[in-house]
């Protein structure tokens, strides 16, 4: 194609296990496409779904290249992935040579367009602006690594450039586990032995985001970090000093956030000397309130087996000890610096009504026994590689999540961050009502609910003050009681509607004892020394 090809890259938001793209993400893939059309010559431009569905005019192109699909679908605060609904609408509007990629292109929805590129969708724009055809292939790593710098340049078009955005780099691609098939339901292994970047290569895309204005960097799209740059083998022997590298090199970039994924609990449980010494580094270099999420997906022993899963349940519960002893420290921002996360994949071959018992009863031991989990996540399989049997039984699946989450996820919360913990830099993003929710910035970030109207868009510390199944409460801090409303004094620790009445008709206060005589219980008074402002 001509050397003033015009490619324009629409980004749908695709959320994969390994990767996140919904806002405050970008995803590692549209700035590859964005870079790989760079690289053979193209004029590039770099779209939202969210301008889009603003109205935004599609610009004339060459090419076009649409990243979408969401194979884990969650909660969304701001923005959600692209539906299907919405790309088959969006498609007929498209001009040029359309391309497909993400998720979405193994859907029916890949019929409407000229090539559906299910393996990399950054390698089939190159190929197709370079001249060299319609191709569905793997990047090399000498691509991988010149189209991660040259596409950097596309987060300056994205809507939450410069905050609260979120960058996630990657380390390696494909699984160590890949001779045995790795897990039934993942894709990854299909993507053959790991092929890693050097540390090196790495920090010089995080350098290049880090001039162009990003402040927060998140290390994913791996199987496991704790991994990277380790041997062969189905459990490979960390290499902690490949690991300290790679982190000492990002934390010198400045970063105001830097955080982590993935990890495997059979690597931590197999070699806890060396996996110890990497994940120190890890919680070291990265800020607090990082989450190690480890894919035990199911702890029931047929499950595992019948699914050629990574961990046991007893592996797991290792992995927890060694991140709890290694990461519960408080940090700055009031979160734990470093904690793991438990993923539960329901609906695999084999599963019983035992099943959701055994994962019941590993969850309950973690409780009893003090240790912390920052985050359970719970999915029903995804055939992705080969249908199942039945999937997740519904009613099973909804009791054992119920359960979780009304037994298990409230008391982890409040252990995490108890009463009175204030939580720095909380970025406020939407309100509903008269309450304004937002999160801090992070891989896996806390949502935070305050019961009155905040300015959004903006950060602010918050004061917690109580607890939902996977939510907190709170009020922002320091709380100056001789302005805030009469809904915002009334969710302070212990005071309700009519103290907080009585506290608004008895304004201004010049003090604490001020405060305090206004009330009728001095406990109360004390439960508000620290918080109260005047």
């Amino acid at each position: 194609m001509a050397h003033e090809t015009k490619v324009l890259v629409i980004d749908g938001y695709i959320d994969d296990p390994a990767s996140l793209g919904v806002p405050p993400y970008i995803s590692p893939m549209a700035r590859a496409v964005f870079g790989a059309a760079l690289d053979a010559g193209a004029c590039a431009e770099y779209v939202t779904v969210d301008m889009i569905r603003k109205g935004l005019a599609l610009p004339d192109a060459d090419v076009t290249a649409v990243l979408s699909g969401n194979t884990v679908p969650g909660k969304y605060l701001r923005s959600m992935p692209m539906s299907l609904k919405e790309l088959a609408a969006l498609a007929p509007r498209l001009g040029g040579f359309r391309i497909i990629g993400g998720s979405a292109a193994s859907s029916r929805i890949s019929e409407g367009f000229d090539l559906a590129a299910t393996r990399d969708l950054a390698a089939s724009v190159y190929d197709a602006v370079s001249g060299r055809g319609a191709s569905d292939r793997l990047r090399s790593l000498g691509e991988w690594n010149e189209w991660m710098v040259r596409g950097a340049e596309a987060v300056r078009s994205h809507p939450d450039f410069p905050m609260p955005l979120i960058a996630e780099v990657e380390t390696y691609r494909g699984c160590h586990r890949h001779l045995s098939g790795g897990c039934s339901f993942c894709v990854e292994p299909l993507k053959g032995r790991p092929l890693a970047r050097a540390p090196g290569d790495v920090i010089a895309e995080a350098s290049r985001l880090r001039a162009l204005g990003v402040r927060n960097l998140r290390v994913g799209g791996q199987t496991c970090i704790v991994s990277y740059g380790a041997d062969e083998g189905e459990v490979p022997r960390p290499d902690p000093g490949t690991v300290r590298e790679l982190f000492e090199g990002l934390r010198a970039l400045g970063f105001e956030v830097l955080h982590v994924d993935n990890a495997n609990p059979a690597v931590i449980s197999t070699h806890p000397e060396e996996s110890e010494r990497a994940m120190r580094s890890i919680a070291e270099c990265c800020t607090p309130g990082n989450v190690l999420a480890l894919g035990l997906e199911s702890a029931d022993p047929e499950v595992r087996g019948r699914n050629n899963l990574n961990s046991s349940a007893e592996q797991a519960m290792d992995a927890v000890r060694a991140i709890n002893r290694i990461g519960r420290d408080r940090g700055a921002n009031g979160m734990p610096n470093m904690l793991p996360g438990l993923n539960f994949v329901c609906g695999l071959d084999g599963e019983t009504a035992s099943t959701y018992k055994a994962n019941m009863d590993l969850l309950r031991s973690m409780l009893s026994e003090g240790l912390l989990l920052r985050r359970i996540n719970i999915r029903q399989v995804m055939p992705s590689r080969r249908e199942f049997r039945a999937g997740a039984d519904q009613r099973s699946f909804r009791r054992f999540k119920e359960a979780v989450r009304g037994e298990i996820d409230r008391e982890m919360l409040a252990r995490t961050v108890p009463v009175g913990t204030v939580l720095r830099g909380v970025y406020m993003e939407v309100r509903d009502g008269n309450s304004t929710f937002g999160r801090q910035i992070g891989s896996y970030p806390l949502l935070v609910g305050v019961p009155y109207k905040m300015e959004t868009e903006e950060m602010c510390d918050v004061l917690v003050t109580g607890h939902g199944f996977r939510s907190v409460t709170g009020v922002g801090f320091p709380f100056d009681v001789n302005s805030m409303p009469l809904s915002a004094i009334e969710a302070l620790p212990g005071i309700g509607r009519k103290r907080a009445a009585r506290i608004v008709t008895k304004r201004p206060y010049a003090s604490m004892a001020e405060l305090a005589a206004a009330l009728d219980d001095p406990a109360v008074a004390d439960g508000l020394e620290g918080i109260a402002r005047f």
